[in-house]
């Protein structure tokens, strides 16, 4: 195994599984460098998400702050109902 790698589990559906386990050791490494870069790029676009709205949370906060809002008034809000 080559460094930075690790070696994960992941159920298929059989006819899946044996065209994987039929491909050659070249045909193989295509199809694991493939899912590698799915699984990176969902890990990338899962991250610009949450990114996003972590900024515009903070647009949310500090608009309030400017608008008046502090941590007492906030507080008061949030425990209406107790």
């Amino acid at each position: 195994m080559i460094n930075n790698q690790a070696e994960i589990k992941v159920k298929v559906p059989l006819d899946i599984a044996e065209t994987y386990w039929n491909a050659t050791e070249e045909e193989r490494k295509k199809i694991e460098a493939k899912i590698a870069f799915y699984l990176q790029s969902s890990t990338l676009l899962r991250q610009e998400s949450l990114d996003k709205l972590y900024k515009t949370m903070d647009t949310i906060g500090q608009k309030a702050q400017e608008r008046g809002l502090t941590p007492e008034i906030l507080k008061s809000l949030l425990n209406e109902d107790e």
